[in-house]
């Protein structure tokens, strides 16, 4: 088999360096670029992510990446977001005030919002209902678990209940429940991972999930 050649996007404003140096470990050339033209002629795209949302979007927006991303997805081609890459495919986020993101799976991206406060010293824990006992914290930190809602391609050979490595502090909430793919567990559940025709999004970092993110970088690699 041919080595597949992913295009990493690079609008200045994330980390590419592990995400492409993962994608090179499961057996991907990558070419890393902020050129719109060379994005249209991708063979598959890759959005990673790290920062605030609303200055991300300015920052592909500044170097006309938006109509470039969108337009390849239209042919067909296949596009990845990570952690915040998968948000900003997204209509809209309301981190930091409310700003529009790429459209291209329908929803919204919103705040972790805990209710209960903390526990006083005091307090008789058995007292308190038992989602106010512990006060979750934001942001969502660490290691948790990912639970296929349907099969794909994406997760083949990934076990239920396979922990993944999270960092954040905003969600996706997509419009229809047919785009989730995987959900997680933080105080409710959340959409882990999307997939909706050719466009797919992973909110933890593969690069940091161990063997179950790369399996699944591999996956993509193999669609």
């Amino acid at each position: 088999m041919s080595r597949q050649t992913i295009t990493m996007i690079d609008y200045g404003g994330s980390n590419l360096r592990s995400a492409q140096k993962a994608f090179e470990y499961v057996g991907a050339d990558v070419v890393v670029t902020a050129d719109p033209d060379t994005v249209r002629r991708a063979e598959k795209l890759v959005l990673p992510g790290v920062g605030a949302f609303g200055a991300g979007m300015a920052a592909i927006r500044q170097r006309g990446l938006e109509p470039a991303i969108k337009e390849a997805t239209i042919k067909g081609i296949p596009l990845l977001g990570i952690c915040l890459g998968m948000q900003y495919l997204f209509d809209s986020s309301e981190e930091m005030g409310h700003y529009n993101g790429l459209g291209l799976v329908g929803g919204r991206v919103r705040r972790f919002d805990f209710d209960g406060g903390p526990k006083t010293e005091d307090e008789d824990s058995s007292l308190r209902p038992p989602s106010a006992v512990r006060r979750l914290k934001i942001p969502h930190m660490g290691w948790n678990q990912i639970e296929a809602t349907r099969r794909s391609r994406l997760l083949a050979g990934i076990a239920a209940g396979s922990y993944a490595y999270f960092v954040h502090s905003y969600y996706c909430d997509p419009d229809a429940e047919t785009a989730v793919l995987a959900r997680t567990d933080y105080g409710h559940p959340f959409a882990a991972i999307v997939a909706q025709d050719n466009i797919y999004g992973i909110q933890f970092h593969p690069e940091k999930s161990q063997a179950v993110g790369l399996r699944i970088l591999q996956n993509y690699v193999e669609l």
